[in-house]
């Protein structure tokens, strides 16, 4: 069944409502995220954050309206710088929502294994609240995408990095923050509330075991 995009007033409230609660768990810090959701599959319009605004003091009309081509078509403002990211993830992914964090340990791990190419995440039970994840077996690799301020070059990039991994449920950026998406406005929140849970036990079981505690079977390399 086709996912069906929520009314466009429902959705600037719903990502008013996100700023503020990723904004209290400390993820979205200053004027750094950026979120958008589906409007419209065809023609393609974005629901998306205004660019330059503390995420904790949204409202409705700081979400601006965007087509295919990252274009303002209603709202007033500019709109997020990566904007072209977000486009890329939902024609690669078919996916009704983007989320963007900035949270300390997700920037951590992106410079930490940013050599490795990615993070592994398994041994975990709070996998099974990614989409499709039934057991704490699971291995979920986050590719680690290098940072770029040409927009256009970083969304080929991204796009590449998609399709080389199909399973993925998230990319990093490295030295700047997390990329989740799904289905629906929820999901999405939820893929962001597991991967920053995973993100920051892995950064402190990290610290932990630098400090001599005991080793645990979870791998994140």
């Amino acid at each position: 069944m086709p996912n069906v995009p929520e009314p466009a007033a429902t959705i600037a409230d719903a990502l008013v409502a996100v700023g503020r609660r990723f904004y209290a768990r400390g993820w979205v810090m200053g004027t750094s995220g950026n979120f958008s959701a589906v409007v419209s599959e065809n023609p393609l319009r974005l629901a998306i954050t205004a660019s330059l605004l503390d995420k904790g003091a949204l409202d409705p009309s700081h979400i601006l309206h965007i087509g295919e081509d990252g274009m303002v078509v209603s709202g007033t403002g500019r709109p997020s710088a990566e904007t072209l990211l977000h486009l890329e993830i939902v024609r690669r992914r078919g996916a009704c929502a983007v989320l963007h964090t900035h949270s300390v340990w997700g920037t951590v791990l992106s410079d930490s294994h940013g050599p490795d190419g990615g993070l592994g995440i398994e041994g975990y039970e709070m996998l099974k609240g990614l989409d499709g994840v039934c057991t704490h077996a699971h291995r979920e690799w986050v590719p680690i995408v290098a940072n770029d301020q040409d927009m256009t070059r970083l969304a080929r990039v991204v796009g590449e990095t998609l399709d080389q991994h199909p399973t993925a449920h998230a990319i990093l950026l490295h030295r700047h923050g997390l990329y989740t998406w799904g289905a629906s406005l929820a999901e999405a929140v939820r893929h962001v509330e597991i991967l920053e849970f995973m993100f920051e036990t892995i950064g402190r079981t990290a610290t932990y075991r630098s400090r001599g505690g005991h080793h645990g079977t979870a791998q994140d390399s």
